[in-house]
């Protein structure tokens, strides 16, 4: 249910961190038949990986992990804003931390979203690239190995922002 709370559905008009109008409490979506096609498409990554286990049911977890869907190197993980430092607790934090290490040379990075609080989790460190309203694109800085070793937050071009949900543009 938390995918019914955490993304931004702009095909129901529900921000992000909000409860979906459809969303039945203990039960699931009210319109589950008849949901759009962004919803029917969303599979959080305790649905798709059978190795996580319990503890990852988004409900419990209180965030829920995607992967992105432009670039496959990158996970994303909205966080509930009640809840900040969920994703960071044992055994999530080592498990998000050693997913970067072992996808380093692809690259890849795992971006959380906490409300408007963007962080970006590298092979060697957090990188807290703050409060962000609306869409934005990322600059990615690759060391020689091809391991991401700098983010920088830019607007998004012209072309991309009409075209990207007023998340983010990974």
């Amino acid at each position: 249910m938390m995918c019914c709370k955490l993304p931004l559905i702009k095909e129901l008009d529900k921000p992000i961190d909000r409860w979906c109008r459809h969303a039945v409490i203990g039960k699931g979506c009210g319109i589950y038949m008849e949901r759009p096609p962004v919803c029917q498409s969303f599979h959080c990554q305790w649905i798709r990986d059978a190795q996580l286990g319990p503890e990852w049911k988004p409900e419990k977890a209180k965030f829920i992990l995607y992967p992105d869907r432009e670039k496959e190197e990158v996970f994303n993980i909205a966080v509930d804003p009640a809840y900040p430092d969920a994703w960071s607790k044992p055994p999530f934090f080592a498990a998000i931390k050693g997913w970067v290490l072992e996808g380093a040379e692809l690259g890849r990075y795992v971006m959380v979203r906490i409300g408007s609080r963007w962080i970006a989790v590298l092979p060697d460190r957090i990188l807290e690239l703050g409060h962000i309203e609306g869409a934005f694109a990322l600059e990615r800085g690759r060391g020689p190995t091809g391991r991401t070793i700098e983010l920088r937050v830019m607007p998004p071009s012209p072309q991309a922002a009409a075209a990207v949900p007023a998340n983010r543009n990974s």
